[in-house]
């Protein structure tokens, strides 16, 4: 017999929200990869706290979103903020993929 665990809803903000977002001050960026893919490109403003050490409760006070390369880790992280009980505001839906593909801006080393 086979057990699948509830999908958890979890808000995907799309490119376009999360820039005028960020724009706007209201919420933080936090960036679950690595720290070589984070220092090789990155939204500016992103916080880096990878996945491999993920902490949920060493999040920044306030209204964060979490992003990764495509999107899969940073559910990952959101599943693991859920179950130690830290609410956070989202996650970029596709990550940094789709937000190159909306042609945002990226800081590249």
């Amino acid at each position: 017999m086979f057990f699948f665990e509830k999908k958890m809803a979890i808000y995907e903000f799309t490119p376009a929200e999360l820039h005028e977002a960020l724009t706007a001050n209201r919420v933080i960026l936090v960036d679950v990869r690595e720290p070589e893919e984070h220092a090789a490109a990155r939204i500016k403003t992103a916080i880096n706290h990878p996945l491999s050490k993920f902490d949920p409760t060493g999040l920044p006070p306030g209204a964060v979103v979490l992003h990764c390369g495509v999107g899969k880790r940073s559910a990952m992280a959101a599943h693991l903020c859920a179950k130690a009980g830290v609410k956070i505001a989202g996650h970029l839906a596709g990550g940094l993929s789709a937000w190159n593909a909306a042609g945002l801006p990226v800081i590249s080393s």
